[in-house]
């Protein structure tokens, strides 16, 4: 990977872990006003109007025109596995804390990184297995603190297998979009997607919530479906520079970033009725410098060997 590649993945990545990590206040605000299906709905549809006009003035949906069969059967995969993520996410919600489903979700980076390995013959060395090793335990650090499995034992089991099946689903999707890129972009990708979403979820949604939202809830929801423009475009992106493993590693941030921006929100006074102090405890913090950690060196020893192997290098 060279530099220019490294730059642009960082950045692309970046972008979308820092999206992500402020969807969940926007979405925890929107719960007041609108129900988790027509919001997607909305946000599908705000997404696929942009993404239309973009790609028309940009020339680019004529890649479309190059598909083959089985190109269009991927398409409607990832489109089918993207809606079922989301579904399937809050529906485990009925049954799990959101803490313990968000921990439970954070084995999607891993599934992802495996998932490079087993179709796009990508390779982990020891060092890297050791830092994927460290993220799974600093991530169960830094949730252990706020976990609570008190409860019937099945719907435990019943809700952890709907979020295991959820980001199966999510892994899924982002794989069948890194093997079309050298078809078609990640923009078209999703643009397809979000078109496929919109007339499959029209059905289940709850349209009279349009009609009694307020310049306030009209913000909230034009926010997340920004977001989702934002976060999956840099998501899409940053799979055409980096390998799968280094992507799925930095999504391990999400959880961190969304915390600190939860905690900024507190500390600021905003929306005092929907967000509450959540102080970190020295278990949490020893779980973000595993994980600040693990990422660091997953992203950075691959370019400090690299430098060696170059002519006149010297060995370590």
């Amino acid at each position: 990977m060279d530099a220019a590649s490294f730059r642009a993945g960082f950045i692309y990545v970046a972008i979308a872990v820092f999206f992500w990590g402020m969807l969940p206040i926007a979405l925890k605000l929107s719960a007041d006003f609108i129900d988790p299906v027509t919001l997607t709905w909305f946000r599908f549809l705000v997404a696929l109007i942009v993404s239309v006009a973009v790609q028309w003035i940009g020339g680019r949906l004529r890649q479309f025109a190059s598909l083959a069969k089985q190109d269009w059967l991927l398409l409607l995969g990832a489109a089918m596995l993207l809606m079922a993520n989301y579904v399937s996410f809050v529906y485990s919600l009925d049954y799990l804390a959101p803490g313990v489903a968000q921990l439970s979700f954070q084995t999607a980076p891993f599934f992802l990184a495996f998932g490079g390995v087993l179709f796009f013959a990508e390779r982990l060395k020891a060092v890297q297995l050791g830092c994927f090793a460290l993220l799974a335990v600093g991530m169960y650090l830094f949730f252990a603190p706020r976990l609570s499995f008190d409860g019937d034992a099945g719907q435990l089991l019943l809700g952890l297998a709907i979020v295991q099946f959820s980001a199966l689903a999510w892994t899924s999707y982002a794989l069948i979009q890194k093997a079309l890129i050298p078809k078609l972009s990640p923009a078209n990708v999703l643009l397809f997607i979000y078109g496929v979403g919109v007339l499959f979820m029209a059905p289940f949604c709850e349209f009279g919530a349009f009609g009694i939202m307020d310049i306030d809830a009209w913000l909230v929801a034009g926010f997340c479906a920004i977001n989702t423009l934002v976060a999956y475009g840099c998501f899409g992106q940053s799979m055409k520079y980096w390998p799968t493993a280094q992507v799925s590693a930095m999504l391990a941030l999400t959880p961190i970033v969304s915390f600190s921006l939860t905690a900024a929100v507190v500390a600021f006074g905003w929306w005092p009725e929907s967000f509450q102090s959540d102080a970190l405890s020295p278990v949490s913090m020893m779980g973000i410098l595993l994980i600040v950690l693990a990422v660091a060196t997953l992203q950075l020893l691959p370019r400090y060997l690299a430098s060696f192997s170059k002519p006149g290098s010297v060995q370590p």
